[in-house]
């Protein structure tokens, strides 16, 4: 008997202090929200500059968020089924940039992008990357692929090697095998990981600010179009931006709990 109420006490304790912690992270997201009536948040989003920003964050988070999963399918792939000398210093490597502030980052990319002869000789190409959206989108892939990464490697991981064998025993190739048996069997890491990356992408701030600035109606994002109006005094317009973030972090957070439950970001 005392034992039962040992365990109620304790499941009462460890769910009232999820509930509260709920509640806070609630209360704050509501309170920038609500902070508006509903007519000048609904003219603020559909104003000039909130258009370009939306229209903005969703083609670059969009490009940026293919370029991780065409890079990181055969990359979460190798790491989750070879074994190679110097593959704990890879891993550590390409985890980098989630230890990375992101305004590190960005500095990274700009010097990179901005004085080496590599970017120089990118710029004459026609590729310039510093106060251009491309600049936002290579942010957002550095900041991004790590994520995806370890979603990928994770949900590849919990697909067993044998399905391969015994798809290569019926002659299929290795490529073959990975397409046709692999891939469709990881499809709710592919979607999960997507979701996330994405939606990570079209908040990404720091390191954008760095390589593309914060230049009104050229390279100004959702999250920049925030730092701008609220620099500025224009409360309504920052609003609506943080609201059309906040919406968008938790219908993308909601897909990735949904399908991605089994696969495991850290």
């Amino acid at each position: 008997m005392l034992t039962e109420l040992r365990k109620l006490k304790f499941k009462v304790f460890t769910l009232s202090l999820s509930l509260f912690l709920a509640f806070f992270i609630a209360a704050i997201l509501l309170s920038i929200v609500t902070h508006t009536n509903l007519q000048a948040l609904i003219k603020s989003i559909f104003s000039r500059e909130i258009q370009f920003a939306m229209r903005l964050s969703l083609i670059t988070s969009i490009i940026s968020t293919i370029l991780c999963l065409l890079v990181s399918i055969p990359v979460a792939y190798a790491l989750a089924r070879y074994k190679f000398p110097g593959k704990t210093l890879v891993n550590t490597i390409l985890d980098l940039p989630l230890a990375l502030p992101p305004l590190v980052a960005g500095v990274g990319l700009l010097l990179l992008f901005g004085t080496t002869s590599l970017g120089k000789a990118l710029a004459r190409a026609g590729l310039v990357f510093v106060f251009t959206p491309l600049g936002i989108i290579i942010a957002q892939f550095f900041v991004n692929i790590p994520f995806m990464l370890r979603i990928l490697r994770s949900a590849f991981e919990s697909v067993s090697p044998r399905y391969e064998y015994v798809a290569q025993t019926l002659g299929c190739s290795t490529a073959q095998a990975f397409r046709r048996v692999t891939l469709p069997m990881a499809r709710n890491g592919l979607l999960a990981g997507s979701i996330i990356t994405w939606s990570k992408a079209i908040g990404e701030f720091g390191a954008a600010l760095m390589v593309a600035g914060a230049i009104r109606l050229k390279t100004e994002t959702l999250p920049i179009s925030l730092f701008l109006n609220m620099s500025c005094g224009e409360l309504n317009l920052a609003i609506a931006a943080a609201t059309i973030l906040i919406v968008i972090s938790f219908v993308s957070l909601f897909i990735f709990e949904k399908y991605g439950r089994a696969v495991r970001l850290y």
